[in-house]
């Protein structure tokens, strides 16, 4: 079974995505910040991350660089509620494959998600 860890801020993102991939057949683990993430991503080995870019404490941009440092080939989709090109570019250049911008299509993220494993 395919693994998903969810690192956003806002609970409603985080249930809304949960709801939708174990629809799909996914584990998820979701996390509330980017620490908590951070740990979960050591203890669940996800095949796939959903990051917000924008959280207190740690952002999304500071966990791709945690995750650059561990070698991390995870595949990372940022969600951001902003449309701030320079940290979007960042992180791509940091290893992101995509940016969503929200309020997102809960359907092309899945679609997404899902043409990661169907390749």
């Amino acid at each position: 079974m395919r693994k998903i860890l969810v690192i956003d801020d806002q609970l409603g993102i985080r249930l809304l995505l949960d709801e939708l991939f174990k629809k799909e057949g996914y584990k998820v683990q979701l996390a509330s910040n980017g620490s908590e993430g951070l740990q979960y991503f050591e203890q669940f080995a996800p095949d796939c991350i959903l990051l917000d870019m924008k959280m207190p404490g740690i952002d999304g941009i500071t966990v791709l660089k945690k995750l650059n440092e561990k070698k991390s080939k995870t595949p990372v989709f940022l969600m951001t509620a902003y449309e701030e090109f320079e940290q979007t570019k960042e992180a791509l250049q940091l290893g992101a494959l995509k940016y969503f911008a929200k309020p997102f299509d809960i359907f092309q993220v899945r679609d997404e998600v899902n043409a990661l494993f169907t390749n």
